[in-house]
């Protein structure tokens, strides 16, 4: 059974791109690669051969684990969605109480999270945290440091 996650029309559109990209162009690289370490000879004592089979492996285990990936992949009516309280695609302006440091996060599906980009998941510590606050609220989040408050300033979407 495959885990529901939540994308952007713009996040489902890489995913796909990318099993596309995997499955048309790298999955018969791959194949030719073994198709040529097997015409070098013993395979016993062809190293090129395993290296091949390994690469093999793994790009299907890469395919499999994108196949389910989008096999629970929902798109998020970004229109439909509630201001009131924080949510997937949510853009979170925060303030952490301690240091009084504001800061401004997007919370996306894992597969979107980019922090450099502001872009955080909702299974994230942080995105986890603020799932379901309101303005005003205060999330005491754990986080390796201990425990950080962060106050909801601002709720809204792109």
């Amino acid at each position: 059974m495959s885990n529901v996650s939540y994308y952007t029309a713009e996040g489902l559109k890489k995913l796909r791109e990318e099993l596309r990209q995997l499955k048309d162009i790298e999955r018969p690289k791959a194949s030719n690669a073994i198709a040529e370490a097997r015409d070098k000879g013993d395979l016993s004592e062809n190293a090129e051969y395993d290296a091949a089979k390994e690469a093999q492996g793994m790009l299907e285990m890469k395919i499999a684990k994108l196949e389910e990936a989008l096999a629970g992949a929902r798109l998020i009516d970004e229109s439909q969605l509630d201001v009131s309280k924080v949510l997937a695609l949510s853009i979170v302006k925060i303030k952490n109480q301690a240091n009084g440091m504001e800061m401004t996060y997007t919370l996306v599906a894992d597969g979107e999270a980019d922090l450099a980009a502001g872009k955080i998941s909702i299974n994230s510590p942080i995105g986890k945290g603020l799932l379901g606050k309101s303005v005003g609220d205060v999330a005491a989040i754990q986080v390796p440091n201990g425990i950080i408050n962060f106050e909801i300033l601002e709720i809204s979407r792109s």
